[in-house]
Order: C-alpha cells, then structure tokens, then sequence
C-alpha cells in the first residue's frame, strides 16, 4: 500500500515539475499562457461504500490547467505586430484548419497575406477598392501595387470675405492721341485728389514719342504709350518694275530696316515684304482711304521715329507719332507750366470725361480683393493650380441687407466656369451668410469647361468637359467620366473680419506608392501612401469562447476549439466583450518566474519525501524478511 501511495506521489510530483519546467522555458515566449497541475487524492472503496475509516491510496493528476491571464504588453518596432488588451484571440487559418492564438507577432508573406511565424493567416475583414470595410471575413491581404489617382469632384471652400472691403471701381480719364508736336518739350504739374504731392514731368529733350511715353508713365496715376503711323500715298501704279528702278527703305530711328525687295511686283508684295523683317513692333497692311483708293500704311506699335524713302518721293517722308495717356482716380487736374504751350495736353485731359471700370485682371492684384489657391488633379492624376478671385461688387437695390462678391475661377492661368466673359454672382444676406451663388442656395458652382492640360498649354490626354448640351448632375456620380467638378461655396461667410481660409478640402489626389502600415486600436489596417493618402485595407477579427478553458493547446502558441470550449464569438476589436488591439507591441508570457522557481522547488521536495515514503516501505518489509 505504502509503496502504492508513493509511487503515485512520485508521479504526480513529476509532472510538477514537467509543467513548472515547461513554463519556465516559455518565460519569454510571446502570447504564452503558463499552466497549473491540480491533483485530486485517491481513496479504496466498496461496492456502495468507502468504509468508516478509509486509507488513502495517493495522489492523482486531474488536470493541467492554462491561466489565460492578461500579461504585459510591450512595445516594438514591427508595424505589424499586434497585442490584444483584455479578452480574445487572433483567428488564424493554418492550410484550412482555424487556430486561435495570443502570439500577435505579425509579417507579410511574398503573396502579401498578413501572417505568423509560422506563415499561417490572419482572418480578418476585408475591405473594397474604396476602403470600406465589409462584414466578409477572410484572409487579411496587403495591397503592394501603387494607389491609383482619383480625379477632383468636388471642392469645399470654406471661407471668410471681408465685408469691410471698398468697392475697387476705377475713375479713368482717357486722352485720345496727342500729336509728338504738341506736347514735345513741354512741362506739366500735375495735381492729386487723395493728398499724394504734385508731380511735374518734363518732357524736353524727347526725340521719339515712346520717350514721351515713358515720361508720362513715370508719374504716379498716368499710363501712356505711344504708335507711330504712316500712310503713303502710294498705288501699284507707283511700283514700276519694267526697268527694274523701284527702290524702297525705312528706317526706325534713323537705323535701315533690313528689307528684301527683290520680288515686289505690288503693293501687297511690299506689305508682306515688310511684315516679314526681323523687326516685331512693324507692321504693315493695305488700308482704302475715303476716295476708295488702296494704300500702304505702316505703323510701329512701340512710338519710333519712322523714315521712309521709295522712288519717285523728292523727300523722306518722317513720321514721329503720338501719344495716347490715360489717368486713374488719384488725379485732380493736369496744367502746363507756362499756361500757354501745353494747353491742348491740360485742357484734353481735364475735359475728356470719367470713365467708371472694375475690369477684372487676374495678373492685377489691384482689380481683387482675396483671392487663394488650391491644387486639384484630373484623370491621369496630374496636379492643377485652381485659383479662386473675389471682386466686391456694389450692393443691389438700396444698399441694405445684401452684399454681393463676384467669383472668377482660374485653372493654370486658364479661366473656366463661363468667368472669362461672366463672373460668378454670390450674395450674402444682413447676417453674412450665404444666401445664393449665381442663384443656387447651396453655393455650388459647376466647372463644366475645362480642359486639363499640360505645361505646354496643350490637352494632356486626361478626360476632357461633357459635350455640349449634356447636362451635369451633381453631386458627380461615381465613375466620373468627365473632367465636371464642383466647387461649394456653402461654408462662406461674409463678415467685419479679415479674409481667411477656414477649410478647403478636395477629393482628388495623385498616384502613390505604398509607404507604411499603420494598425487602430480597433484592428483596422491602414496603408500609408506617398501622396499623403491613406487607405483602409481590412480589419482584424477576434475570437472569444464561452468557456476559454476548454481550449486544447497545439503548439505554436496556438489553440483549437473543442467540445468544452464552445463555439466561438468572432467579431471586431473593441466591441462587446472583445479587446481592443495595441499596435507595435506584442502580449509577453504570462509567466510569473519567480514563482515558477519557487514552485521548482515546492516539487523537487515533494519528489523527495515521496521516494522517502518508498525507501521507508522497503526497509520496513527488508525487516519483515529478514524475521528468524
């Protein structure tokens, strides 16, 4: 009996130290759970009855339970690696069969699935084109191929113009051409209407009307230029070439210009003659004067001295041109200095009347009030300038409730949305929101004329506008399959606050190429791309059972569900009772080794004194034996 019952602790104490062992070799195992022996001790019974004093015949192994204890989570530098904190399981495909496992160590494999060490697959949820995730469970997949381009549909201004802002309306004075005579050697005093001090020109020393010109242009509020012209009185009849004696040549401030002759037989011969030199700012062209006769008139559009020669004129014909001056609003008046000489300059402009003009220019930033840019992408994924322009407008009606802007769009220094011809009409209502763009409340504005192309200024082979007439719906239907986009005004506001941009979102970008793998705490895996998109790619599931317990462990760190166990609950991180998922870290051993070497112990003393009940036994019976 004796030897029965120790026998039975000797066993018993073994696998103590089998398991003690076993954990402590997987101290540092990651996502392994350490087990505990439970014995259970073994009494001898009858049929119906275990006696008034039973003996006990040992000791009995009933279990070797796992603890599924959360253990520290730590953190590494895989992208990929993965902790669940609180309750779950990775569900894992091994070649079919469905493994469960804490292990969160994760890579990917030359196919681009997301596995374990050992190249099992991670389930998950997969995700579209689009990154929507869906509730199909599967193998998770890395896409490794480039992210293709999305054309811009809509674009979201959110903006604040400021209604503090003067109407920039121009108070022009133009002053039809004033012959070189008039004016050369002259002195003007000019006087400002906004207290910017008087100027005075001097215009002596001229010799072409362009340095007149230039003169002019110097003062603060004056804009000249200058074209000298010539009409000959000449006729084809005046060409004769019988005795091959016709001779032609101009000069433009005094230097010949370089004509070739040899093959004028008329007067349109000698036109196209003259067109053709190396100078760019003469031109000539036949003109019909009032007696229905054809002439030659040559003009040079910079204001050079023109002298021309040709046979049969006694003299060079001299032409010195004229000047042509406008004024801007700062202006008050224009005087000659001796009151005498320069009259007709003075007194053409102080009578010539007061142009009122808001003539937008987008290269003027003094026709706009705000203007900002944004990039937007066509088809091809190619990048596009769009500029937006705000002109304020005078108020409608009486002024009172109601502001309007006018809106021009520019792609690539290419106006579009009709605004080359027309601008964009937005108003705002007494509070300074938006009431209407072009007269839709919601603020859209729909670009349905644009042509995207290349540095060049030619079609870059992107899809180009609807055909005309074809209507455009909005918002742009997906696939788009034209270049149509909208740009949304709805967040603009107008207030006694300096321009801002508040917003200002697209939904277009350019190809890109996979950077980086971030992971949620939900389990979600997003890619990374060059062109600063990121894209969802699945989602990973988790598995928790009933009775956790029940699980049989198979190796790898790995578990399989059984009868005990439960059928699993499998569903997304950070919901219901699932945990939530700890990216770049990885769940250590649960493993207390401090108590593992301590229980090494406890079971090295039991194994000891059991065989000590053994050898007690044997000497027992040894002296039995030995009885005379």
């Amino acid at each position: 009996m004796a030897f029965n019952t120790g026998l039975s602790g000797l066993r018993a104490a073994a696998v103590d130290l089998d398991v003690t062992g076993n954990n402590i070799a997987n101290a540092s195992t990651v996502g392994f759970k350490g087990s505990k022996v439970q014995f259970g001790d073994l009494y001898a019974s009858g049929f119906l009855s275990a006696g008034t004093n039973p003996i006990g015949d040992g000791v009995n192994v009933q279990d070797v339970k796992q603890s599924f204890g959360q253990g520290n989570i730590s953190f590494t530098d895989g992208g990929l690696d993965m902790a669940i904190s609180g309750d779950g399981f990775f569900v894992l495909n091994n070649g079919g069969e469905t493994r469960y496992s804490r292990a969160g160590q994760f890579t990917i494999d030359k196919d681009g699935f997301v596995v374990n060490n050992q190249s099992m697959r991670v389930q998950g949820y997969t995700a579209d084109g689009d990154g929507n995730l869906s509730g199909i469970r599967g193998d998770l997949e890395i896409a490794t191929d480039n992210l293709s381009p999305r054309r811009t549909t809509n674009l979201s201004s959110e903006l604040n113009l400021d209604s503090r802002e003067s109407v920039l309306e121009s108070r022009v004075r133009d002053v039809g051409p004033l012959d070189f005579g008039d004016i050369n050697g002259e002195q003007f005093s000019i006087a400002y209407s906004d207290g910017t001090p008087g100027y005075s020109v001097d215009l002596s020393g001229s010799e072409t009307a362009r340095q007149l010109a230039d003169k002019l242009t110097a003062a603060p509020g004056l804009s000249a230029s200058a074209t000298t012209s010539a009409t000959l009185p000449l006729s084809n009849g005046d060409i004769d070439l019988a005795g091959g004696s016709f001779e032609f040549s101009l000069k433009v401030n005094n230097a010949p210009l370089q004509l070739d002759t040899s093959n004028v037989k008329s007067l349109d011969d000698l036109s196209a003659a003259i067109n053709d030199s190396n100078d760019t700012a003469i031109s000539a062209a036949i003109v019909t004067n009032d007696a229905g006769e054809r002439q030659l008139r040559i003009r040079h559009n910079q204001g050079e001295n023109l002298d021309i020669n040709y046979t049969g004129l006694s003299t060079p014909m001299s032409e010195k041109g004229s000047v042509n001056v406008t004024g801007d609003r700062t202006i008050a008046s224009v005087t000659a200095a001796d009151g005498s000489s320069g009259e007709e300059f003075a007194t053409q402009y102080n009578q010539s009347p007061i142009r009122i003009t808001n003539e937008f220019n987008p290269a003027d930033q003094r026709t706009y009030n705000h203007a900002t840019s944004t990039s937007i992408f066509d088809s091809l994924g190619n990048s596009h300038e769009l500029t937006q322009f705000f002109v304020k407008e005078p108020s409608p009606g009486n002024g009172v409730g109601v502001s309007e802007w006018s809106v021009y769009l520019q792609i690539d220094g290419e106006m579009v949305a009709g605004t080359d011809t027309t601008p964009i009409t937005a108003r705002f209502n007494q509070d300074g929101a938006l009431q209407s763009v072009d007269g839709d409340a919601n603020g859209e504005i729909v670009v349905s004329d644009w042509v995207p192309k290349d540095e060049n200024g030619l079609p870059n082979g992107a899809d180009g506008p609807p055909l005309p007439g074809a209507d455009v719906v909005t918002p742009i239907p997906d696939p788009p399959q034209t270049s149509a986009f909208v740009v949304n005004l709805g967040g603009t506001t107008q207030y006694g606050a300096a321009f801002g941009v508040d917003d200002q979102r697209q939904n277009g970008y350019t190809t890109g190429r996979l950077s980086g793998l971030d992971v949620s705490g939900e389990g979600v895996l997003f890619a990374r791309y060059t062109n600063g998109q990121s894209k969802a790619l699945g989602q990973v599931a988790l598995a928790a059972f009933s009775n956790t317990d029940g699980l049989s462990p198979v190796g790898d760190t790995s578990w399989v569900e059984t009868f005990e166990s439960g059928q699993p609950v499998i569903g997304r991180p950070d919901t219901g009772t699932l945990g939530s998922i700890e990216a770049s870290s990885v769940e250590e051993s649960n493993v207390d080794l401090s108590a593992e070497l301590v229980n090494l112990i406890i079971a090295q003393r039991n194994y000891q004194a059991n065989a000590k009940t053994i050898e007690t036994s044997d000497a027992v019976t040894q002296t039995v034996i030995n009885l005379r």
